[in-house]
């Protein structure tokens, strides 16, 4: 195995996708969390609230605490990651630029902003309700369990992909405060992302994929090689929109959340089309915008359908 050459050595990275231009301490937290990620799986806790309006009206109060809760565990997670994979990107060419390595945001800052944002996470699911309460811990422990797993497994796009499947469960949750009826709706709805996720996650990975063989790291693509790898993406996004057809059955969803699916598989379909084995040129725009898209489409659709069904949406405005 080469040595890697020293950051001195390097030619500088340049900035990575996704990421804002601008030197400001906000910018740089920003971009430390990958700020625009959000957009991933924010509409699917929003999908998991919706949905929940089938049991109970909703107030705008916990909607707001919900969105609170999910950004800020996200932050957590996110920071978390980089904290411990500190190293790894500084020898990574692709992120050696990130805000860590190169000294903008210090160890001790970031795990500081970790323990405030997992503060934040735990007092607003307690703003929800004692389940959320009890559980927000067990998330925490979860989402930043990840951060260690291409250590020892190569499926850890599953275990990213289950760590943001918390968010649409998170969501009902907060709004019923107890499981869904019937019991495998909720269970459907979280493995819908979790392999949605983890099948964008290989893709994302492919750039890594010599990278990751040279430092012993474990992913899909470092084993399998490109055609495998996109092959396991596409039998996980097979399984993501089947689940999410089992939460239209579940919800007795209208027309308006079968064109949400019907939308999100035919844009996972043309995803697939941007990326083919020894051509990963539109990786970025597979892995960003089709995915960004994705979800904020069939939360709209989920919208949608839930207040043009004739029974109402429920909401309160006062808490």
């Amino acid at each position: 195995m080469s040595t890697p050459l020293a950051p001195s050595e390097r030619q500088p990275a340049p900035r990575e996708g996704q990421t804002y231009a601008g030197a400001s301490r906000l910018i740089a937290y920003a971009n430390l969390v990958k700020l625009p990620h959000t957009v991933f799986a924010l509409p699917f806790a929003l999908v998991g609230v919706v949905l929940a309006s089938h049991r109970r009206p909703l107030r705008m109060a916990d909607v707001g605490w919900v969105i609170l809760a999910f950004t800020a565990a996200r932050f957590a997670a996110m920071a978390f990651n980089r904290i411990v994979d500190r190293e790894i990107d500084r020898r990574n060419p692709r992120s050696g630029m990130r805000e860590i390595p190169r000294g903008t945001v210090t160890v001790a800052a970031a795990s500081c902003s970790v323990m405030i944002a997992g503060a934040i996470f735990v007092f607003s699911a307690g703003q929800l309700n004692r389940l959320c309460l009890l559980l927000s811990p067990v998330a925490l422990a979860w989402i930043m369990f990840y951060s260690y797993t291409k250590r020892f497994t190569r499926w850890s796009h599953l275990v990213l992909g289950w760590s943001l499947a918390i968010a649409p469960v998170g969501g009902y949750l907060a709004v019923t405060g107890s499981w869904s009826r019937p019991g495998w709706m909720l269970l459907a709805l979280a493995v819908a992302v979790a392999a949605w996720v983890a099948g964008f996650d290989v893709f994302y990975s492919l750039q890594d994929a010599d990278f990751d063989r040279a430092e012993r790291l474990n992913s899909l693509p470092a084993s399998l090689g490109e055609a495998g790898s996109i092959r396991v993406a596409r039998i996980l996004h097979v399984v993501s929109v089947a689940a999410l057809v089992a939460v239209g059955l579940g919800v007795n969803g209208g027309m308006w959340y079968w064109v949400g699916v019907a939308l999100a598989a035919l844009l996972l379909v043309y995803e697939h089309s941007l990326v083919q084995p020894g051509n990963l040129s539109r990786l970025d725009a597979a892995f960003f915008t089709m995915n960004g898209m994705i979800s904020i489409a069939f939360f709209f659709f989920v919208l949608l359908d839930r207040l043009t069904r004739a029974t109402g949406f429920g909401v309160r405005l006062l808490p």
